[in-house]
C-alpha cells in the first residue's frame, strides 16, 4: 500500500460513511498515524440518495471527496481499496492493494440491503444504498415510462407505471411521496400521451403502522400525509416473493409491478476474519462493549451500522443511523488518544437527538425529546438539518439552490438517463 512506517501508533479505519469520516476528523493532527480505506474515493450523504433516485439531485451533490475531506490532515492516507480480510493475531488486514499492519484496527464498514435470504427478490429488485444503485432506479423509473408508451398492452403498461416499495421506515415513506409528487406534479407535463393517472405508488409494511421507530402521532401524520397524495399503504402485509413481474405476498394481495424496490431492512457488511458467530450478533453486526471494543479484542473497534452496543435502553443495539455512528467516531477518536497515551477510556453513552423523515413538498414529521410536530415548520427543519450535515460548502448550495428551485417551478431538472440499466428478466440467473 505504500504506507511509510513511522514511531506513531498506526490506526487503521475501514470504511468512509459517517462514522469512519468523524473518527479521522477527530484524530486529525494528533500524534498518530491514520489511514483511512475505503472501496469509494468519496463520502456518500445516504439521507439524501432517495433525491438522486427521483430526479431531484445529482449524484455529486449528495457526495465528496475523500481526499478533500483529509488534504490538510498530517501523518494521514487514504487509499482505494477493498479490504478481504483480516488476521487478528498478526494484527493485518489483506486487501486487493496489498497487505497492511496495524497497531489499532476500527471497522465502519456500515451496512447493506437485507433481503432476509430470499434470493428472487434479491435478484428482481432494486436496493438504494449506494449512489451507483440509486443512479440505476433512476434510470428504471425513467424507462419504465418510455416503454409504457411503446406497448399497447393495457396490462403491461400498467405494470411498468406500478410501483411497489416494500418497507416503510423513513427511506420507503420518503420516496413514496417523491414518487406521488413526481406522478402528480411531472408526469403529466413529460408524457402528455400517456394516462399517468393511471401509475400506483404502493408502500407495503410489514408491521401495523409505519416509521415504527418514530412516535405513533408521527406514523400516523406521515400516513395521512401519504395517502392524500395518493400512495396506497398496505400494513399487515409482507412480500414473500418477486419474480420481475409479479409481486406476491402472506394475504391474498398480488401486484403486478415492473418494479419492486427493496427497503425492508438492513444489516451490518462484516469482513473476513471478523465474520464468525463469535462476534457476530443479530442484524449481522459486531458486537462491542462501551468502549467500541469488538467482543475479545483490546486494539480491534466497531462503531456506526457495523457495531451492536447493546444497552437498557436499546436492548437490540443502537438505531442504524447517521445520528449514533457520528457520535461514536467522536467518542472513539478520543478513547483512542487516551489509550495510546495509557490513560483509562470513557464509556460511550448515546445522546438521542430525535429522529425526523420527509413526505414530500410541506410536509414532515419531526420527534425531538421533548417536542413533536409535523407539517411545515417541521419540513424546514428537516431541510435545515440535512443541509447543516452535508459535508462541503459547495454541496450544500446545490442542494439548496435545487430544492428552492424545485419548490418554485414544482420540477426535477435531474431526470435524465445517463446510464440506461437493463432489467433483469425470469430467464436471466
Amino acid at each position: 500500500m505504500n504506507i511509510p512506517q513511522t514511531s506513531f501508533p498506526r490506526i487503521v479505519i475501514i470504511g468512509g460513511g459517517f462514522a469512519g469520516i468523524s473518527l479521522a476528523k477527530k484524530l486529525a493532527k494528533q500524534e498518530v498515524q491514520v489511514v483511512l480505506l475505503d472501496k469509494h474515493n468519496y463520502h456518500t450523504f445516504q439521507p439524501l440518495l432517495y433525491q438522486v433516485s427521483t430526479g431531484g439531485l445529482e449524484p455529486d451533490s449528495i457526495a465528496y471527496p475523500i481526499r478533500k475531506i483529509v488534504k490538510n490532515f498530517p501523518n494521514f492516507f487514504f487509499r482505494l481499496a477493498n479490504v478481504k480480510g483480516i488476521d487478528t493475531e498478526k494484527k493485518k488486514i489483506s486487501s486487493d492493494i496489498g497487505e497492511l499492519k496495524f497497531d489499532y484496527l476500527v471497522l465502519a464498514t456500515g451496512s447493506e440491503t437485507n433481503f432476509f435470504g430470499n434470493t428472487e427478490i434479491e435478484r428482481y429488485s432494486m436496493a438504494m444504498k449506494t449512489i451507483p444503485q440509486s443512479l440505476n432506479l433512476r434510470s428504471l423509473i425513467l424507462e419504465n415510462f418510455e416503454e409504457a408508451l411503446l406497448t399497447s398492452d393495457l396490462h403491461e403498461r400498467n405494470a411498468l407505471m406500478n410501483f411497489v416499495i416494500v418497507g416503510a421506515g423513513p427511506t420507503g415513506v420518503e420516496l413514496a411521496g417523491a414518487l406521488a409528487e413526481i406522478k402528480k406534479g411531472i408526469l403529466p407535463k413529460d408524457y402528455p400521451d400517456l394516462d399517468t393517472r393511471l401509475a400506483q405508488i404502493n408502500l407495503i409494511q410489514s408491521g401495523d403502522r409505519i416509521l415504527k421507530e418514530m412516535s405513533e402521532v408521527a406514523s400516523r401524520k406521515a400516513e395521512d400525509f401519504l395517502e392524500k397524495l395518493g400512495v396506497n399503504v398496505w400494513k399487515n402485509v409482507r412480500v414473500t416473493g418477486y419474480d420481475g413481474k409479479t409481486v406476491t405476498t402472506t394475504s391474498d394481495l398480488t401486484f403486478e409491478a415492473a418494479t419492486l424496490i427493496w427497503a425492508a431492512g438492513v444489516k451490518g457488511t462484516t469482513v473476513k476474519g471478523l465474520d464468525s458467530k463469535d462476534y457476530v450478533v443479530s442484524g449481522n453486526r459486531l458486537l462491542v462493549n462501551e468502549f467500541n471494543q469488538v467482543k475479545g479484542f483490546d486494539s480491534i473497534f466497531a462503531i456506526g451500522d457495523i457495531a451492536c452496543m447493546l444497552t437498557e435502553e436499546f436492548p437490540k443495539g443502537l438505531p442504524m443511523m447517521a445520528q449514533p455512528a457520528i457520535q461514536q467516531g467522536e467518542q472513539l477518536g478520543d478513547n483512542l488518544l487516551r489509550m495510546v497515551e495509557s490513560k483509562p477510556m470513557k464509556p460511550f453513552k448515546y445522546k438521542d437527538k430525535g429522529s425526523m423523515a420527509t413526505i414530500g413538498r410541506n410536509k414532515a414529521v419531526v420527534d425531538l425529546k421533548h417536542w413533536k410536530f409535523q407539517g411545515v415548520f417541521a419540513w424546514f427543519v428537516w431541510m435545515f438539518v440535512h443541509l447543516f450535515f452535508l459535508i462541503g460548502f459547495r454541496n450544500r448550495m446545490v442542494v439548496f439552490v435545487n430544492w428552492v428551485y424545485n419548490y418554485i417551478r414544482f420540477d426535477r431538472e435531474a431526470r435524465l438517463i445517463i446510464r440506461p440499466f437493463k432489467r433483469k428478466t425470469s430467464q436471466e440467473v
